[in-house]
């Protein structure tokens, strides 16, 4: 069952078109990686699959009542930055006007707190936490509404290998339990390791997609 159909999309700003005639799916549980050098057009089709930009052509459909979480590049906070991990985590939970959260909300909050690796470290400033920490954080935000649909916009690259494994794996766990994911990455070793398809973004706004053990090599992609 698909959460997205993208059906013959172009996107353009302006008069320039970015992608052409892009059509490709999102599959419940999938693990799709979406590869591609600068410029081809990963960050724009990630701002319309949340609704920021609007298709020339084409329609993008979605599940009914679809909830996307979004965990961005890593951005660096400054230490006096005034929310705790926690807090930071929970800023994505309430929707309600009361400036406290239901003993529902606080459930969910603490689980996926604890799902996360952050237990031990809930109470500590955001800004004074570690890289993979912070990423720790924007994937428990990101989760803690409940998502069907993870977006990871190159959420691994400012991160050592370490914490790269250490944050995929989490995400893994979840994917395991019927969240799709929509990985985006230069890096071919993370998208051969947990994807189970790719969507390939090619110059002249081309494109190719399949199974993940049919992603060709960085040396063979050279020579196509």
């Amino acid at each position: 069952m698909a959460v997205i159909s993208v059906n013959n999309i172009t996107l353009a700003y302006g008069d320039q078109p970015v992608v052409k005639d892009l059509s490709f799916a999102i599959n419940e549980g999938d693990f799709l990686v979406m590869v591609g050098e600068n410029g081809a057009g990963k960050t724009t089709i990630v701002r319309a699959l949340l609704g920021q930009l609007k298709p020339k052509q084409g329609d993008i459909e979605m599940a009914k009542s679809l909830k996307i979480g979004y965990v961005p590049q890593f951005r660096n906070l400054p230490t006096n930055y005034p929310l705790s991990i926690r807090d930071f985590a929970a800023l994505n939970l309430s929707k309600s006007r009361l400036p406290w959260l239901s003993h529902k909300e606080q459930g969910r909050l603490d689980r996926i707190i604890r799902k996360t690796d952050l237990t031990a470290i809930e109470d500590r400033s955001l800004g004074l936490a570690s890289g993979g920490e912070k990423q720790r954080a924007y994937l428990a935000q990101a989760l803690v509404d409940d998502p069907r649909l993870l977006i990871l916009d190159e959420s691994t690259a400012s991160l050592d290998n370490e914490m790269k494994y250490e944050l995929l794996d989490l995400v893994a766990k979840f994917q395991q339990n019927h969240l799709s994911v929509l990985f985006i990455t230069h890096d071919w070793d993370l998208a051969k390791r947990y994807g189970t398809r790719y969507l390939q973004l090619l110059p002249n706004a081309e494109y190719r997609e399949g199974p993940i053990n049919e992603l060709p090599t960085i040396e063979e992609d050279q020579h196509v």
